[in-house]
This record gives structure tokens, C-alpha cells and sequence, in this order.
């Protein structure tokens, strides 16, 4: 993994882990929101520890990549749906929010293919 994959993954580590975090600690700004996409309240814990373990898994990946690549997927999967919850809630101003969290794994599967 060259240099600037590497470090993109652990943006976004960093990111998905302090959402994931947010969401286990049920932080007031995730709750409001959680909330107005009507998640059900029993589903936040396995949410929280999806992302919580797929920044766990980045890191990981960056010594051993098939844990990075299976970690990536899952987060991406998991924006992609946060999307569609969004989406499906009409909450239409919050779109960005899992876009831009989803980003920097996309971003470091795309760095760190390109050699």
C-alpha cells in the first residue's frame, strides 16, 4: 500500500470511527437524526459497532489487505444504505453527511489499486 492509500485509509478510520463512536454514545446531534430517519432505536448499537469495526478493520488492512478490502466494502455498503435511509426519510439536506464519510474509502480503495 503506497503512502498516500495509507494515509487516506486512516482518514478514513478516523472518520468512520469517530461516527460509529457518535452513534454509541448516543451523542444528541446522532440521535436527533437517527430519529428523523425513523431507525428504529434497537438497531443504533449494531449500527455504531459496524462502523466502529470497520475503521477498526481500515487500520488493519493497511498490514493485512484482504482485512482493509472486506472493512471497505462493508463501509461503503453501510454509506450506500445510510444514503437510501436518508433518502427514504426526505431528509434530502442530509444526503451529503454518508457521502462524505464514504468518501476516503473509496478514495483509499481507488489509491491504493492504482499501482
Amino acid at each position: 500500500m503506497n503512502t498516500a492509500a495509507t494515509v487516506v485509509a486512516v482518514l478514513a478510520a478516523a472518520m468512520s470511527g469517530f461516527s460509529g463512536y457518535s452513534l454509541l454514545s448516543r451523542a444528541k446531534w446522532v440521535v436527533e437524526a437517527m430519529n428523523e430517519y425513523r431507525v428504529p432505536q434497537a438497531w443504533w448499537t449494531p449500527l455504531g459497532a459496524a462502523k466502529a469495526l470497520g475503521a477498526v478493520g481500515l487500520v488493519v488492512g493497511i498490514f493485512l489487505p484482504v482485512v482493509g478490502i472486506a472493512a471497505g466494502i462493508g463501509l461503503v455498503l453501510y454509506y450506500l444504505g445510510a444514503v437510501i435511509t436518508v433518502i427514504k426519510a426526505r431528509s434530502y439536506a442530509h444526503v451529503p453527511f454518508p457521502i462524505i464519510y464514504m468518501a476516503p474509502v473509496v478514495g483509499a480503495f481507488a489509491l491504493g489499486f492504482a499501482l
